[in-house]
């Protein structure tokens, strides 16, 4: 039976996850991807405002398609993590909580992860469809300019994905 998330994603809920835990979240989760999340940083190092409050977020690396009529989101599936590991210790030395991506991270995002006790999350790659259901509402509220990689609040409802990297570090795309 999956676990329940009401968001924000406090210390507490990160660590009464283990990793391969099914979870669902809701509440509001921010997208970003590579060239928001270079912005982010470059906003942190310069001690300026942010485009939403960092502590205890949660972030989902998507760039959603566009949405059809009457429909809030396009597809929304998560895009390959990596991209954004130079930039993940900083923000989760800055408070983020939570992560949701696919493929495997980098060994220094894995010792942030655990040095924060935050969590990595996958989301299952191809279900963008099945995904953006779970999407209640969606509003770009950073760098329109970057098309699909603007960061968005989205409400989620029983948004679903897996513990993939918990705060102990443990790592499920590691070899048991």
């Amino acid at each position: 039976m999956p676990i329940q998330i009401q968001l924000p994603f406090t210390e507490e809920d990160a660590l009464k996850l283990k990793v391969g835990d099914e979870v669902l979240l809701s509440g509001v989760i921010y997208t970003a991807r590579d060239a928001a999340h270079k912005k982010i940083v470059e906003l942190i190092d310069k001690g300026m405002k942010l485009p939403f409050y960092l502590q205890d977020s949660v972030i989902y690396y998507t760039g959603p398609s566009p949405a059809k009529p009457n429909e809030v989101i396009g597809s929304a599936g998560p895009t390959t993590s990596y991209r954004m590991d130079a930039y993940t210790p900083t923000l989760l030395r800055s408070g983020l909580r939570g992560m949701i991506g696919k493929g495997e991270r980098s060994v220094e995002v894995i010792n942030a992860v655990r040095s924060t006790k935050s969590v990595y999350f996958v989301a299952i790659g191809g279900a963008g469809v099945l995904l953006a259901n779970s999407i209640e509402k969606a509003e770009i509220i950073a760098w329109d300019e970057l098309g699909p990689e603007a960061v968005r609040r989205l409400e989620v409802r029983n948004f679903p994905c897996i513990v993939a990297i918990d705060t102990n570090g443990n790592n499920i795309f590691e070899k048991r």
